[in-house]
């Protein structure tokens, strides 16, 4: 073949490659493992797009590497089909999704097949496959044995037109994802996961891996986990001991009927800085707080105006329910993530109702204001204006007492004033101290430090029983219900005698019955709901009619342990299913391949797939069914491609690029090196037609070089061609990454030797080198040079140290560790172990000692060649 024509080529190569099992990977093989993971796309209606493909291509060239290296290499794939994606495209299409989710994914797998991926096919996984989906149900049982998985009547966001629940990421700006309406906050019963009873460990672990700063800094702030002291703020008479058997409540507080997150009679207020208690002016609670919920249903009780004094019921009491009921139905419209945006101007409502300091039993108003979030610290906080931006700005507004009672240790620190009017008028934001400082006018703590001031008030606090230390988490317990059709179902029965009931193990999975009627249901329950025949069943305790629960598992449920599943693919696709736990069974196969060596995906994803498949793993540890508290060694994240205009990619953009275009007009080789070429690979790039072209003219060079060429014996070329497997090596390595500069580095070194050309090795170290990055070309080319086997069966150049431009090499040449002589041969042939050999064998003195003999042979190229006797 004299032309470079990639479309002849590519197919010819895949369909080698497959049909020789070239990318399998071994189970328990000696060698050394390397397991490899992308992230496994959704079968969505756009199939896989450029950002996949540059992630593929890059991961694709490291594991080729790593196989020439000698890693027994694992590179799978297989399809997240579960979830909203695939089934927004089935509602869009009117197809149903099993038969959407067929097509796409049989579209989708000739797509990645096109790209050359050297993935091992013979573990594709399918989160929809029941003999998949089977472990999915098993781990939630498992979970709810043990006390992880509870319901609960929670707030999640609601589309009013769409009569569903969604999920955080389901929501874009406060609308729907699926039809664009404002969504609302709205309670409903969810099956939730103890996620929060990981927290500890899913920070503290972090110190075991391997990932980039900017993960594990995503990973902890989402956590959010803070030490601090609880505070009970009393809602009880003035004079009277809260904890006394003797304190008479009044009807008219409607404080002490238990509104606060733990002891009757209190709000607790969780804080980070309890040293600055003193100069609380009031305290705030979520819209979401029993207590407005209380205070909402009372209009028929009394008002308690101070603490210890009630009034009558009057119409300025009405009032001021009517506001804090507007504004808690404001709220419901606003997400959490609009409330506790900081930018944003924080807006409260007075309640009418007061509670007393637990130091110095002054009467503290009570507000609403949504920028408190009713799952955090208990849904309430204590405002103190002079040592908080927020809370200044919020008194400020309202007209709250600024209180300093924290003095800067250093001069220069004027405070506001005491005075409210004169503290409101003259203090600006600048004037807020919020560092650790010594307490002022702070009663007995006075002249404290702050650090000094919290572990004594905390500790006064708990001897009073109105405060205690704690730890609290910005983390929230995983939301596990999901009101869709297309999903696992959850694995319960609900029975009137027994309860909740698991579906036992050996009657998993519980199938997802085909339905025609997927679309949600104007009720707001799964579609399932409605299939009776699917929804009744017998109590698995008692035998009783029962019923089904029919929400269904979120979007992250099958991919939060796919990283095992491929270890166990084989047995998973089985047609007959194991008995008993596949884990279990499966622990020296699972202890071979686990954890995953480099783990490569959006940035997107560094939180919460991350954080989950994390949680996951760990529960499956603690059962004893996975080796290590980590699933990770290793994590990377890629940047987002963006269109020609610099924008994200998008239809109504109209700049799309569809790869299976570039694939056809210039082969997927080009494909893949523009892909890793296009920029820095954890940044963000815009694709560059012109690129393209480029990078196909540049392989154009390569065939003509390596077809053509003949060498002009210049001896710089092994120079040129030593540093350029010395900087490949470092650029494709999983630590460093750097896809971009290894391509230029070849495309400088091809504009170096084009005019003096290649001798047939030099040739073959640039096919070796290149291989990973074009995989099909280099391929191509080696056979063309009359190899009959693979190029990617071939060993990794090594870099020869010492190889200086016009040098030649000296190696030392041993018999039985003693110096028998110097071998000079040219930087080429240094790493050439079979030639050097030959060649050492020519020397009279090794002859004298090896002759009729077999001797080992250790080798260190271009170096030392040391014959073993």
């Amino acid at each position: 073949m004299s032309d470079y024509r990639p479309t002849e080529i590519e197919p010819k190569w895949q369909k080698i490659w497959e049909d020789s099992h070239l990318y399998r990977a071994i189970d328990s093989d000696p060698r050394s493992k390397a397991y490899i993971l992308f992230e496994f796309p959704y079968p969505s209606g756009d199939r896989l797009h450029v950002g996949h493909a540059r992630s593929y291509s890059a991961l694709d060239a490291l594991a080729r590497k790593k196989r020439m290296q000698g890693y027994n290499v694992l590179l799978p794939m297989g399809w997240d089909a579960f979830g909203l994606p695939a089934e927004n495209y089935a509602i869009k299409t009117h197809t149903i999704p099993q038969k959407v989710v067929a097509e796409n994914i049989e579209h989708a797998r000739t797509q990645a097949k096109s790209w050359g991926l050297s993935v091992d096919w013979s573990r594709e996984i399918n989160t929809t496959d029941q003999n998949y989906y089977k472990w999915t149900q098993w781990i939630f049982v498992k979970m709810f044995e043990r006390g992880l998985a509870y319901s609960a009547d929670l707030p999640i966001n609601w589309c009013p037109s769409c009569k569903i629940g969604l999920a955080n990421e389901e929501v874009v700006d406060a609308k729907c994802e699926r039809c664009g309406t404002v969504t609302e906050r709205r309670n409903v019963t969810q099956w939730v996961l103890r996620i929060t009873d990981y927290a500890d460990r899913l920070i503290d672990d972090l110190e075991t891996v391997d990932y980039l700063p900017k993960i594990k800094a995503q990973q902890i702030n989402w956590i959010g986990r803070s030490t601090g002291t609880n505070v009970r703020f009393s809602t009880r008479h003035s004079g009277l001991d809260p904890e006394s058997s003797n304190s008479v409540r009044s009807k008219s507080n409607l404080l002490d009927s238990g509104s606060g997150a733990g002891m009757t009679g209190f709000i607790e207020v969780f804080t980070t800085r309890v040293d600055t208690i003193y100069g609380v002016t009031a305290i705030v609670v979520a819209p979401e707080h029993p207590l407005i919920n209380k205070l909402i249903e009372s209009s028929g009780d009394l008002f308690l105006d101070s603490v210890g004094t009630g009034h009558a019921p009057s119409s300025t009491d009405d009032d001021i329910i009517n506001e804090v009921r507007h504004y808690v139905e404001s709220a419901k419209r606003k997400s959490e993530l609009d409330r506790t945006d900081l930018s944003k101007e924080k807006t409260g409502v007075f309640t009418g109702l007061y509670v007393k300091h637990p130091l110095t039993g002054e009467k503290l108003p009570v507000w609403v204001g949504d920028y408190v979030i009713g799952s955090y610290g208990g849904g309430a906080v204590m405002v103190v204006p002079a040592h908080d931006a927020r809370d200044y700005e919020f008194a400020v507004k309202y007209n709250l007492p600024i209180k300093t009672v924290i003095q800067n240790v250093g001069a220069g620190f004027i405070p506001p004033s005491d005075d409210p009017i004169e503290g409101r008028i003259n203090a600006t934001p600048t004037l807020v101290f919020s560092d650790y400082g010594v307490l002022v006018d702070s009663g007995s703590y006075t002249g404290l430090t702050s650090e000094a001031a919290m572990t004594q008030i905390t500790a006064d606090l708990a001897t009073k029983g109105l405060g205690s230390s704690a730890k609290h988490y910005h983390l929230r317990d995983w939301i596990f219900s999901r009101q869709h059709y297309w999903g696992e179902p959850i694995p319960l029965i609900h029975c009137p005698k027994c309860g909740v009931v698991a579906v036992p193990v050996d009657q998993l999975p519980v199938k997802l019955p085909e339905i025609e009627h997927y679309e949600p249901s104007s009720t707001g329950e799964s579609p399932l709901a409605a299939m009776t025949d699917w929804v009744n069943v017998p109590c698995p305790k008692c035998g009783e009619p029962a019923k089904r629960d029919t929400d269904t598992m979120p979007n992250w449920a099958g991919s939060n342990w796919y990283f095992v599943a491929y270890v166990l693919a084989q047995k998973i696709n089985a047609p007959t299913l194991e008995s008993g736990d596949i884990f279990s069974a499966n622990k020296d196969l699972l202890k071979y391949w686990l954890p995953v060596d480099t783990y490569n995906g959006g940035m997107e994803h560094t939180t919460l797939h991350l954080l989950y498949s994390r949680f996951v793993y760990k529960f499956l540890f603690d059962l004893g069914v996975v080796p290590g508290v980590e699933p990770y060694a290793k994590r990377r994240s890629h940047g987002m491609i963006l269109g020609p205009d610099g924008g994200k990619m998008s239809k109504s953009r109209g700049n799309v690029i569809n790869p299976d275009d570039i694939v056809r007009n210039y082969g997927a080789d080009t494909l893949r090196m523009y892909e890793m070429f296009i920029g820095p690979f954890t940044e963000a790039v815009a694709w560059n037609p012109a690129g393209v072209v480029g990078v196909n003219k540049f392989l154009h060079r390569i065939w003509k070089l390596i077809m053509t060429s003949k060498a002009d014996d210049d001896s710089n070329t092994d120079f040129l061609l030593n540093n350029l497997v010395h900087k490949v090596s470092s650029d494709l390595d999983e630590n460093s990454m750097k896809f971009n500069t290894a391509v230029s580095s070849f495309m400088s070194f091809i504009n170096e030797v084009e005019k003096t050309g290649l001798n047939e090795e030099q040739k073959e170290t640039l096919l070796r080198l290149l291989a990973p990055f074009a995989p099909h070309i280099t391929e191509e080319l080696w056979h063309q040079l009359g190899h009959s086997d693979s190029v990617h069966s071939q060993p990794w150049p090594k870099y020869l140290e010492g190889v200086k431009s016009g040098a030649a090499v000296t190696i030392v040449v041993q018999v039985a560790g003693k110096v028998r002589g110097m071998l000079t041969v040219s930087a080429a042939e240094a790493g050439n172990q079979e030639l050097v050999t030959a060649k050492a064998f020519q020397m009279p003195k090794v002859l004298d000692y090896l002759s009729g003999v077999t001797p080992g042979v250790v080798f260190v190229p271009g170096k030392i060649i040391n014959f073993v006797v």
